[in-house]
């Protein structure tokens, strides 16, 4: 899965990129090219990489994130953060205000999945809304009762846990947002968009690249830029993406960091950090078979997290169901948005998502049946759970850990 002949070059080596000698038996391919150490890329003394409108909107999801849990913010208020317009006193950073970047115009948005099929990404964007307007209108009036089945409000993890605020078939709003949002806008931008030859060889970008034609005003080429954008939308939140640490936001670098950490998984994080590596050095070296081999990776496994995830919190939520009701509708609330996720998942064999939004919808409806996780069954988690694991040729078993 890992391209084969990768040479590495010492971190004196980064500033300049250069294309390895073949030996005679690979003249045909010519595809080695010098992955470098760390994501860091320069132009003459200048950077060349750039991705701050990625950063932003992490940001600025972070807090739309977070205001699903202040009950005195209105729909309007948190309706405008999520479809942001610059200038509008919409986040506590000044900054996001001034941007002209917002959420809500990405998600759904992708080149590939939803530039022409304008009915499903409307679809999508309505379930946000949805959620949004349903936590403001549903869930804080009663934020202080009691939920039971057919109830919204308040139910408590055992011994005195943390409070879940769920609806009257105990979904939770902000956990199906989040998780949702990271596959409709991280991962979608990702895999279907940026790392897309529609969005990279776009127009005269190959040409560009091909001759140094820098963007005008900038260090970098347009097919530089949109490699840094995909990687943005991953790393966009660390301190430092040359030495990424994950875990710092509360989407894609979270749980790839949650899904690194199981023994079954070990190495995907570094698979996907020097894939991004190796397609951004290759597109220095105008090597295009090997960036569309790097972007092969990258959808692969990027498209493994929200699988794993969905799985572990689909068996966590069944673990859970007798118990800790609380615990287990939060588990199963975070599994709704990892499922939610799987239709902008990229299989880089058919360039389709491992599952469609029609076996999504299927998923999520089987779930809310009747009183949602209040009824569901055992049999049905680990039905979808059997399902997920055998389409990403994992077992149940695996991601459970």
């Amino acid at each position: 899965m890992i391209l084969r002949r990768i040479t590495l070059l010492a971190a004196t080596a980064l500033a300049t990129l250069t294309t390895v000698s073949c030996d005679s038996d690979d003249d045909a391919t010519a595809n080695n090219v010098l992955a470098p150490t760390s994501y860091s890329f320069n132009r003459g003394t200048e950077t060349s990489v750039s991705y701050s409108g990625q950063s932003t909107r992490i940001a600025m999801a972070e807090e739309i994130k977070s205001a699903f849990k202040e009950t005195t913010t209105t729909e309007s208020e948190l309706s405008n953060m999520f479809a942001h317009v610059a200038g509008s006193d919409d986040f506590s950073d000044a900054d996001l205000n001034a941007s002209d970047k917002s959420v809500r115009s990405k998600v759904a948005a992708s080149a590939d999945y939803f530039s022409s099929n304008a009915t499903d990404a409307a679809v999508i964007k309505a379930d946000f809304d949805g959620f949004i307007s349903s936590q403001v209108n549903d869930i804080f009036p009663v934020w202080n009762n009691t939920a039971s089945a057919g109830v919204p409000g308040q139910i408590q993890q055992a011994g005195g846990g943390t409070i879940r605020y769920v609806n009257e078939k105990g979904l939770e709003y902000d956990q199906a947002f989040a998780k949702g949002l990271l596959g409709a806008l991280m991962t979608d931008q990702i895999l279907n968009n940026y790392l897309s030859t529609t969005v990279l060889d776009e127009g005269t970008n190959r040409t560009d690249n091909n001759n140094d034609v820098l963007v005008s005003g900038k260090n970098y080429t347009n097919m530089e830029h949109k490699w840094d954008e995909a990687f943005g939308y991953l790393y966009g939140a660390e301190p430092d993406a040359t030495m990424p640490v994950l875990d710092q936001d509360s989407f894609l670098s979270e749980y790839i960091d949650r899904v690194e950490g199981d023994a079954d998984f070990a190495g995907i994080a570094t698979t996907i950090y020097d894939a991004f590596k190796l397609g951004r050095a290759a597109i220095v070296e105008k090597n295009y078979t090997v960036r569309d081999e790097q972007a092969a990776i990258i959808r692969e496994n990027i498209s493994l997290i929200p699988a794993v995830r969905a799985v572990f919190y689909l068996q966590n939520g069944k673990d859970n169901l007798t118990t800790d009701p609380a615990r287990a509708f939060h588990g199963l609330s975070e599994a709704y948005g990892f499922i939610y996720s799987l239709q902008f998942t990229r299989n880089p064999n058919t360039d389709a998502p491992y599952f469609s939004k029609s076996e999504v919808d299927n998923y999520l409806n089987q779930l809310m049946v009747g009183n949602g996780f209040w009824d569901v069954t055992a049999t049905t988690l680990d039905q979808i759970s059997d399902d997920i694991a055998t389409r990403f040729n994992f077992t149940t078993a695996q991601a459970s850990n």
